[in-house]
């Protein structure tokens, strides 16, 4: 992989960004974007140019469009759903002298720009000199609000710094602003011209209102901003509006040394249902909210939500700064992914960028939820609390497919299926099993009986009926499920994968076990003792190829007879192959994508011996080439289980710095929300071996040599406790809560008001795997 040199400072609390280069500004302004799950914004500069890609979403807020075929055939989506860049409220342009502000001319004599895990803020500091030879410092300030979920904030401020200057500052809402058509790269988003339909435009002193529609969809939508003017002179104000355009002009004669402050407040709102006055009023009243709350108050606000975050959620390591910046750096984002989207999913790119359409996937239940279950348990809860709002479209979707229960999207975002590739689409039905698991997880580990009553044994009971009806015993009793895809996108179509395959076992014993504790709740969906008990049949006859010759387990049933892909002519250019190669090509070949029986690995691991494990590992590595982001950290868990420390850490190296080092060369386009809250899942079910196994958690940590001490925290049924890893030991520590049972390597123990310190096992030493050539996992520079 090509190593990339950021200009990021290290720091443990904040990633800060030095100097000016506007090459990079496509992929700093995801990396810059703030959000709340609800709203998010990109990092684009204040002034609206020089701009990559402008930025400005509604969770769940979407236009739709024709998704085309060559040949199409029955069953087939017809209409697919893409993210919409809406109003733009974060525009403030500046004029020194009647010059425009633009980076791009003049000269740019500091400039730095901050994004501050503790305060949720992103600030930033600009002198320029315009091309006449005026200079003026620029100060900014903005926020996404956890605590206000439909306001956001800007504070600028400018200082003449060489004697008096005539300023004029221009405070924008501009809708259907140009958005760059993307390239040929499938996971890029789909090209929108003009998607919004303006309705209604208004504007007093320095407030104003734009609402629009989407043509197709047919959602509405309105922005609003007010402003907070401090200045010395008296300035002069002026509003105007026109359908996709509401501008606050300022104009000012600031002296040398003092300061032109504007505080510019934004509301959103969006509806299927609500008429055009209606969301008028709710941002209106957002607005309101927002100043009389006031700046100031906002922003404790904001560091009070973080600080009970960083309570449940942080990760401390020693011995590497720029990985622990990077490890916190992806907790923010997950949070802001998560925190707020409440009725809505969790899109794959969070609210950073429109790539992959803005859908959800998969992601959201296997790599995200685990994350929010055990540090922002409301956040999963809400997700979960999504998919079950769209349980109707996937009971409809899998009558349409002649299946019984719920047949859930591959990628979605109003819960109707938008892959037009049905082979690692519709055919991927491992996501019905994944939901299941999302939400046995969180019941677990939260003991939420009221979402056990609204959600969640129905979830798993629809889940269950549909593998009941896609499987079949064959003429031994196997329970056997064929032509289906798993989590490798290199394979497809294929007999008794092992993933799909035991997370359906999961699917149907959890279903059985939440009709027994629920018995009320199953009868209202018609659960008869007899359908209980074929789920529990078809669990416990479930098909799991095992190769006898080789040791190994096979990823799907003949997997292991198919020819190697030739790693070592293929050039590293070539990669990803899904850019460079025919899907005819790789379906023929053991070549992985990304972890798929390594995965079920983790996700299952009581269906594994640890010799099995070891070998499994072993074999599978080598064919896994890593072109998803979802990758590296499975690996990194599983190869920390099995032996390989070192292997590990180099795989949590490669998941931590997926963004910050643009990996996958595609991160103007947004961040990779689910390698994020992978870097959890390294240090926690990695290097912490903890695993969430019914009503016990179970940890075997062990530390890589190249760290000297990780410590991390959780939640868990009520209580906060931390785990503190050494290369001898490991304490484990309540801080809040009652006493609970804990498993460390195997050794059962109590944890109550006092830490408990136990020693850690020598590990044998194992000869490190071979990986495919030209893949090493990546190491910095």
């Amino acid at each position: 992989m090509i190593d990339c040199s950021p200009g990021f400072e290290t720091s443990p609390w904040e990633l800060r960004w030095c100097g000016l280069d506007l090459e990079a500004m496509h992929r700093t302004e995801s990396i810059f974007a703030l959000s709340n799950g609800h709203l998010g914004l990109r990092g684009t500069f204040e002034e609206g140019e020089p701009v990559g890609l402008p930025g400005t979403y509604l969770n769940g807020f979407y236009e739709k469009r024709r998704l085309p075929y060559a040949e199409a055939g029955y069953g087939y989506p017809e209409v697919g759903q893409t993210i919409v860049n809406v109003t733009d409220g974060k525009i403030i342009r500046l004029f020194v002298e009647d010059e425009p502000m633009d980076m791009r001319y003049g000269k740019c004599l500091e400039h730095e720009r901050t994004l501050d895990f503790r305060s949720g803020t992103l600030r930033r500091n600009t002198v320029w000199s315009s091309p006449t030879g005026r200079v003026v410092r620029i100060r900014s300030e903005r926020l996404v609000s956890f605590t206000d979920r439909a306001v956001a904030a800007i504070r600028y401020e400018v200082e003449p710094l060489d004697g008096d200057l005539d300023l004029v500052v221009q405070s924008d809402l501009l809708a259907n602003e140009p958005v760059p058509i993307p390239g040929g790269d499938p996971r890029l988003a789909a090209a929108l011209e003009q998607p919004l339909v303006a309705d209604f435009a208004a504007a007093h002193d320095l407030s104003a209102v734009l609402a629009h529609h989407t043509r197709r969809s047919e959602l509405r939508m309105a922005a609003g901003m007010d402003h907070e003017l401090e200045v010395s002179a008296t300035p002069r104000c002026s509003v105007r509006v026109e359908d996709d355009l509401a501008r606050v002009t300022i104009a000012a004669d600031v002296p040398g040394g003092q300061r032109l402050r504007l505080t510019k407040f934004l509301g959103y709102g969006w509806s299927s249902r609500r008429s055009t006055p209606a969301l008028r009023a709710q941002v209106e009243a957002a607005l309101a909210a927002g100043m009389e709350t006031g700046w100031d108050a906002l922003l404790r606000r904001q560091r009070d939500y973080l600080d009970q975050f960083w309570a449940t959620a942080d990760v401390e390591i020693d011995g590497d700064p720029e990985l622990q910046q990077a490890v916190r750096f992806a907790l923010f984002h997950v949070l802001q992914a998560g925190a707020r989207g409440e009725s809505r999913a969790i899109p794959a790119k969070g609210l950073t960028g429109p790539g992959y359409d803005g859908h959800a996937f998969w992601d959201t239940e296997t790599f995200v939820l685990p994350v929010l279950t055990c540090t922002v348990p409301l956040a999963a809860g809400q997700a979960l609390r999504w998919r079950h709002s769209t349980l109707d479209l996937a009971r409809r979707r899998a009558r349409e497919l002649g299946q019984s229960g719920a047949m859930f999207p591959w990628r979605s975002i109003n819960g109707e299926e938008g892959s037009g590739y049905w082979p690692t689409g519709t055919a991927a039905v491992h996501v019905n099993a994944d939901i299941a698991d999302a939400t046995a997880r969180y019941l677990a580990a939260t003991q939420d009986e009221e979402f056990e009553t609204d959600c969640g044994v129905e979830l798993l009971v629809e889940t269950a009926r549909l593998w009941a009806g896609l499987g079949h015993h064959n003429s031994s009793g196997v329970f056997r499920i064929d032509g289906v895809t798993g989590p490798d996108e290199y394979s497809a179509l294929a007999d008794n994968n092992v993933f799909t395959n035991l997370m359906a076992q999961r699917n149907l014993r959890e279903a059985a076990a939440a009709c027994a504790r629920r018995p009320d709740m199953a009868g209202k969906l018609g659960v008869e003792p007899d359908e209980i008990a074929r789920w529990r049949d078809g669990a416990d006859r479930m098909a799991v190829p095992y190769n006898d010759k080789l040791g190994v387990h096979e990823q799907s049933e003949g997997f292991t007879r198919y020819a190697r892909w030739d790693f070592a002519a293929t050039a590293p250019t070539s990669y990803p192959l899904l850019l460079n190669y025919p899907y005819f090509e790789l379906y023929r070949k053991q070549v992985i994508k990304q972890a798929d029986l390594t995965l079920a690995m983790y996700l299952c691991p009581t269906a594994f011996t640890a010799d099995q494990k070891a070998r499994n590992f072993d074999y599978y590595d080598a064919l896994t080439v890593r072109d998803s982001s979802l990758s590296a950290c499975t690996q990194a868990v599983l190869a920390a289980e099995v032996g390989h420390l070192s292997l590990a850490f180099d795989y949590f190296v490669e998941a931590a710095f997926t963004d910050l080092h643009d990996l996958h060369h595609n991160v103007a386009h947004g961040l990779h929300i689910a390698s994020l809250a992978g870097t959890w899942l390294c240090c926690v079910g990695g290097f912490g071996g903890m695993r969430d196994c019914g009503d016990t958690l179970i940890f075997a940590p062990r530390l890589p040599d190249q760290l000297d001490r990780l410590s991390f925290r959780m939640a868990w049924r009520g209580r906060r406790i931390r785990v503190e890893i050494t290369a001898e030991s490991a304490e484990y520590a309540l801080l809040e809560g009652d006493s609970l049972e804990l498993t460390h390597h195997g050794r059962d123990f109590t944890l109550a008001e006092q830490p408990v310190t136990l020693p850690i096992p020598r590990l044998s030493s194992r000869p490190a795997p071979e990986v495919p050539h030209g893949r090493r996992p990546y190491r910095r520079l």
